[in-house]
């Protein structure tokens, strides 16, 4: 299956040099063209050595003035033959936004380009005051650092970066000194702060199973939670956030790792939760499962009592429309998405066209991580220093930039499968 493959490698065991790359995003990581898998951790590099650079100057105000996107590769180190020009000087007036993917990447090149994609068809219906240019680079964190500081020169808002490593390396770096939205999230280190000019917009599976703990706990207070996943890394890191929320609500958590062969769940363990379940009920259940899983488990489980135990999960459980399948096995069961995904008539996800590979949903939720992180960069450009909200593509997003360190929330939007499609829930 086109969308398990490509779960396997990016992300939420592409070959293992996808693993090195990028991690934290809201689909599963088992999987060619995911984006959480497991990453080496690149914050003990260097930075390249900086020049003395004047003090920063705050983003341009947006004005109505030409708009142009120019487009240019920063030339891997030590290799000269890409004489990578530098972008012309953008039009007087307008903020000029850099955008910052690794096109270059083999391993990462698809999911740039999904969300390059993404974020110039945002750009192209709000363009007036705006010069956007797509700076590309390859994988390693220090050409994406010499990248960095390069744009810093030219450009009042650096987007990006979007490797995991990358955006850890930078985070660590004393290099950010103007607004910079990065696209995904450092490696995981609690005690890591961004720096102040630094916003970090990535999917996270971590925050839907978050979002899903309160969810339940609104639904179903003080409930007894099982926890479960097949033992893969996204599935343990999506169980270990649910599992670790509920127990911050105060409500008793139980977690069961299940034992899965090409993706599928072991039947006698399934037989065997069926019995330990009826002898030691819950109220809630948990699934950091993908789609497939998730049908198998509920079909062991459809029989009364245990076909009523309400069921949560995230957007792993959302494969996209092409492989929707009709029937009941997971009516009923709750997740978390975009409304990219599950709201085609929002007003935001009708006013952009559709990606050209919009049959892959890990490659459609990028390209809508692109359409949010433009309409961010250019509400920072508006509105410096305040906090604002936007009804966006990848959820209700709310964002204070500019006056001490940044926040950023993300709020995904609630949907029940009916017959065999996710569809949303009244918020």
């Amino acid at each position: 299956m086109l969308a398990n493959k490509i779960r396997m490698a990016l992300l939420l065991a592409l070959p293992v040099a996808a693993a090195t790359l990028i991690s934290g995003c809201s689909t599963p990581c088992n999987a060619p063209g995911a984006l959480c898998a497991p990453v080496e951790t690149l914050t003990s590099a260097p930075p390249p050595p900086q020049a003395a650079r004047p003090a920063p100057r705050p983003p341009a105000p947006a004005k109505e003035a030409e708009s142009q996107v120019q487009t240019y590769a920063v030339p891997m180190p030590g290799d000269m033959s890409q004489g990578g020009a530098a972008p012309q000087a953008a039009p007087a007036g307008n903020t000029r936004i850099g955008l910052l993917l690794p096109l270059r990447s083999e391993t990462l090149g698809r999911a740039a380009e999904s969300l390059r994609a993404g974020f110039m068809a945002a750009y192209e219906r709000d363009k007036s005051g705006f010069t956007v240019t797509v700076i590309e680079t390859g994988d390693p964190a220090q050409d994406v650092l010499s990248a960095y500081a390069g744009a810093q020169e030219q450009q009042d808002i650096i987007v990006g970066p979007l490797a995991r490593s990358a955006v850890t390396a930078l985070a660590t770096s004393p290099l950010v000194r103007k607004p910079t939205i990065a696209l995904n999230h450092p490696e995981g280190r609690a005690d890591l702060r961004l720096p102040e000019q630094m916003i970090a917009i990535g999917l996270s599976i971590e925050a839907e199973a978050r979002q899903a703990a309160d969810w339940a706990a609104q639904e179903h207070p003080n409930a007894r939670a099982l926890v479960l996943s097949a033992g893969s890394s996204w599935q343990k890191r999506s169980a270990g956030a649910f599992a670790t929320q509920w127990q911050r609500i105060g409500a008793p958590v139980r977690l069961m790792e299940l034992g899965a062969s090409d993706g599928y769940l072991s039947d006698p363990e399934l037989v065997a939760l069926r019995a330990k379940l009826q002898t030691e009920p819950v109220d809630i259940v948990f699934v950091a499962l993908d789609v497939d899983q998730a049908r198998q488990l509920r079909t062991a489980l459809s029989a009364p009592p245990l076909g009523d135990i309400p069921v949560y999960g995230s957007s792993s459980l959302n494969p996209g429309r092409s492989r929707w399948q009709p029937g009941p096995e997971l009516d009923g069961v709750r997740l978390l998405d975009l409304p990219w995904l599950v709201q085609r008539d929002h007003p935001a996800v009708m006013t952009y066209p559709q990606p050209e590979d919009a049959a892959n949903a890990d490659m459609e939720r990028l390209y809508a991580l692109g359409i949010d992180a433009f309409r961010v960069a250019r509400e920072i450009a508006l509105r410096p220093g305040k906090r604002f909200r936007l009804d966006g593509v990848t959820g209700q997003l709310s964002v204070d930039f500019g006056q001490g360190p940044a926040y950023f929330e993300r709020i995904e939007l609630p949907a029940v499968y009916q017959n065999g499609v996710p569809s949303p829930l009244a918020r």
